[in-house]
């Protein structure tokens, strides 16, 4: 009975020319290089307006990756549009990222501080354009959205023994209540699935994601072991996690039990609904940039460039993040880390272990508390005001290439 009224539930997002739904009307403010950052985050912090947030990617030359994920961040349904600002000799090009955002249906804006007086002048310059935006936003089409139109993102950060138990439990009961409702959640953290590839396998909706699979796992095992590092911390140790197999088997189940329809690339929006694996793996090439998920921040932006309209980020030792662009929401597993940070902790899914309550009536509650954040209660990284980000350097392939070697 509960996931049929679940089915029903209504609420009003924001209509996009291009058809996409958001659940925020969000004006991105991008720097091109880190010669423009300084203005683009003085026009954010002079506005001091809750849906205007700074994004950008530091590097001066070309990147595919950072400029797919910049990209999408741009066009995301959340976003109803930009201010993009440029040095004017950088590779990636503020006018380019416009022209883009046109297309979408985005109001868009550039400029170049070398063509715009300098710092000062170009600041009030951009004060003035997001301004303008946001009188034309109020005027966004209103649309009604339901758990199908969603793609939800979780990735795992400062998980202890609790996170397995409880935290990732209770998002994979939540993954399972989206699916049945048509929804789109998505995982990822590859390089947290060391030791499970036949339980991928088992998981595998058809042939080609089976192929899909084995081959991002494989990939993952390699980098591992060409930068000598597997993705498991002295913060886990002292979380009472004693390897990455032990960490791996508790990640992965907050994917749920549904089967995996296929891989996902960095950028890259699912093309039906289902339950979908991000691979954000640096992929094998001539030139190794970057790592995997250098920090929690960047695979939330990878989440976010699939189109996951909010993300859950599972911590079982406490993190206090938001991101730009999407809502976090905060589960942790452990009790005493909710009390803790009470503060900056959503949702308190260690209630499963001090045996209050069970996993499919966590679950549900975790779908209430998604349904309020889509209605537009803040998180409270919102309310707080965190809205961080980070674009690096990485080399990976636009759509999963499965080599007959994939030796870093």
């Amino acid at each position: 009975m509960k996931l049929k009224a679940l089915e029903q539930i209504r609420w009003e997002g924001y209509l996009r020319q291009d058809k996409s739904k958001g659940i925020r009307n969000k004006i991105l403010v991008v720097y091109t290089v880190a010669c423009s950052s300084h203005v683009a985050k003085e026009i954010v912090r002079q506005l001091n307006h809750s849906d205007v947030e700074v994004i950008g990617f530091e590097g001066c030359t070309d990147n595919a990756y950072a400029i797919r994920l910049l990209t999408s961040l741009i066009v995301h349904p959340n976003v109803g549009g930009i201010l993009a600002i440029g040095l004017g000799c950088e590779y990636t090009q503020a006018n380019r990222l416009a022209e883009t955002a046109q297309k979408h249906g985005r109001l868009a804006e550039y400029f170049y501080i070398q063509e715009s007086g300098g710092t000062a002048d170009s600041i009030v310059k951009g004060i003035q354009l997001v301004n303008t935006m946001l009188e034309k936003l109020k005027y966004t089409p209103k649309v009604s959205m339901g758990f199908e139109d969603l793609v939800i993102g979780a990735e795992c950060g400062g998980s202890d023994f609790t996170s397995g138990l409880a935290g990732n439990v209770v998002v994979g009961r939540f993954y399972d209540i989206l699916e049945f409702c048509g929804g789109t959640p998505i995982f990822e953290e590859v390089v947290e699935m060391v030791g499970l590839v036949e339980l991928l396998k088992t998981r595998a909706a058809n042939q080609q994601a089976r192929n899909e699979l084995v081959y991002t796992y494989h990939k993952a095992l390699e980098y591992c072991k060409s930068v000598h590092q597997y993705s498991v911390s002295p913060g886990n140790f002292a979380g009472g996690l004693s390897t990455i197999e032990e960490k791996s088997m508790g990640a992965v189940i907050k994917s749920g039990t549904k089967p995996i329809q296929g891989v996902l690339k960095v950028g890259m929006n699912p093309p039906k609904n289902g339950l979908w694996l991000l691979d954000s793996t640096p992929d094998p090439g001539d030139v190794q940039y970057g790592i995997t998920n250098p920090n929690d921040n960047e695979g939330l932006m990878d989440l976010i460039s699939c189109g996951s309209h909010l993300v859950f980020l599972v911590t079982g030792r406490g993190n206090v993040v938001g991101s730009a662009v999407a809502p976090v929401i905060k589960v942790t597993g452990n009790s005493e880390t909710y009390q803790k940070l009470k503060g900056d902790m959503d949702f308190n899914a260690g209630l499963l272990l001090d045996g209050n309550i069970g996993a499919e009536e966590l679950g549900f509650k975790l779908a209430d508390y998604v349904l309020d954040i889509c209605r537009g209660q803040l998180t409270k990284a919102e309310s707080l005001g965190h809205a961080e980000y980070f674009i690096p350097y990485k080399n990976q392939d636009k759509t999963v290439t499965i080599r007959k070697e994939c030796k870093f």
